[in-house]
């Protein structure tokens, strides 16, 4: 591995941990208010992008940082090449606000605009889930990865509702026979996927903070992330107000049963290049 990827990845997960206290501190305590888009936005929100950022600036100058909580005059960011970081400082506000425990810090480390690490700091758990192609996954200290087992009558699917009538009818079948999750955190019903508590996650109105670090875990953990639109990654320039990217992940046996329901055809997954073979004196 490239010593630049490995610094960065040792910086990423100090950012993410430095956090862990404050996050709950604030935990159900934090006053919110009502964006523009009307999604939760709170004080804790903007904190912690500032903090990991600063920090990781001061490493890492030359970076591109791209968060939820950017503000939305400010200039798209170009992520064509070289690193990048997209942050949700706390997916699952709306959980978070409220004193509900399934929420995230979501941190994704990209290179030439395709996440090549990703880091969930999941505060339901008290565990940190983290991980990147070709390097392996971590469910905190312990190995994980995607099911491997068939569907059954007992496996478990990740949603997030609502959803318009056209998705409903595409999975009311699916929808009677398969357990059903709605976490209320897009980052991390994905990661879940991802670690094999779930079988898979389908998702019509996450942005891509919300899902860049899971994305990175999903394919880190052996599963499949297929975009229901055209592909999002390689991404080359980030706003605030990109649209939603709907997707399916999960394990191989998951995601063909989904796309089936869908009607889709499976988009192909672009390489991320994790530095395995690039010179490792930089």
């Amino acid at each position: 591995m490239a010593k630049s990827l490995q610094h960065r990845i040792n910086a990423g997960r100090v950012a993410v941990t430095n956090q862990v206290d404050f996050f709950h501190r604030q935990f159900g305590q934090v006053p919110s208010e009502w964006k523009e888009d009307d999604t939760r936005v709170t004080f804790a929100d903007f904190a912690i992008s500032e903090r990991i950022f600063a920090e990781l600036r001061q490493a890492f100058p030359g970076d591109a940082y791209c968060s939820e909580e950017s503000n939305p005059a400010d200039e798209a960011v170009s992520l064509r090449s070289g690193y990048g970081w997209i942050l949700d400082p706390i997916d699952g506000t709306n959980n978070y606000a409220l004193g509900m425990t399934s929420c995230a810090i979501s941190l994704a480390l990209l290179k030439n605009g395709v996440p090549v690490y990703g880091f969930i700091y999941d505060m339901s758990r008290r565990v940190l889930i983290q991980g990147g192609p070709g390097l392996g996954l971590l469910d905190g200290t312990h190995k994980a990865s995607v099911k491997t087992e068939p569907l059954e009558r007992q496996s478990i699917i990740g949603l997030h509702f609502p959803m318009n009538a056209a998705h409903y009818r595409a999975l009311e079948q699916p929808l009677g026979i398969y357990r059903v999750r709605c976490l209320g955190s897009g980052a991390l019903v994905a990661a879940y996927a991802a670690i094999g508590k779930l079988d898979g996650a389908i998702d019509f109105k996450v942005k891509v903070w919300d899902i860049a670090a899971a994305y990175a875990l999903v394919l880190a953990g052996g599963g499949e992330f297929h975009f229901l639109d055209a592909p999002l990654f390689p991404i080359e320039t980030f706003h605030p107000r990109l649209p939603p990217t709907p997707y399916v992940a999960g394990s191989s046996h998951f995601c063909k049963a989904a796309l089936d329901w869908m009607g889709k055809p499976a988009n192909p997954i672009p390489l991320a290049t994790n530095g395995a073979n690039e010179p490792t004196n930089e």
